[in-house]
């Protein structure tokens, strides 16, 4: 004996199969925006504490030029980075380590990342501030913006 199967049943079946499919893509792209946030999170806390080290202990003017973005080249002509390298060696070297306060920030939820990082830096005549702002906006993290203020000498 054979049973016949209504269309109808058939077709809600199919229905149920689409929609765990539609359910189980909309997770992996959950669970794929988070992953990626994450990893984005971690870079750019990299990134701000290598640039941080770059300028304050390696006097890195290079490192600096190259991962300027636009913003940062139209604040930091050649001249400025010049002035800020000199600055920096005058100094000389700060305690390490260096106490970095970082906060990340994120425009769309989960795209354009920007980062925030104040680095606290003690030097044997004065102490120092230096903040520096990142984004990503397309492919490389990059500087947007970098204060340096030295406080008055210590007597």
């Amino acid at each position: 004996m054979k049973l016949k199967r209504n269309s109808r049943h058939r077709l809600a079946g199919d229905g149920l199969v689409f929609v765990i499919i539609f359910l189980a893509l909309i997770a992996v792209g959950i669970w794929w925006l988070y992953g990626h946030k994450k990893e984005m999170d971690k870079e750019g806390r990299q990134f701000g504490r290598q640039m941080v080290e770059a300028l304050a202990v390696r006097y890195d003017k290079a490192f600096f030029a190259n991962n300027l973005g636009p913003q940062g080249r139209y604040d930091n002509p050649p001249s400025v980075q010049d002035a800020l390298m000199s600055q920096l060696h005058e100094m000389g070297q700060p305690t390490q380590p260096i106490k970095i306060d970082e906060k990340m920030e994120w425009e769309k939820g989960f795209f354009e990342p920007k980062g925030y990082f104040t680095a606290h830096l003690n030097y044997p005549a004065r102490a120092a501030t230096m903040l520096v702002a990142i984004s990503h906006p397309v492919g490389k993290w990059q500087v947007d913006n970098l204060t340096f203020t030295p406080e008055r000498e210590r007597q």
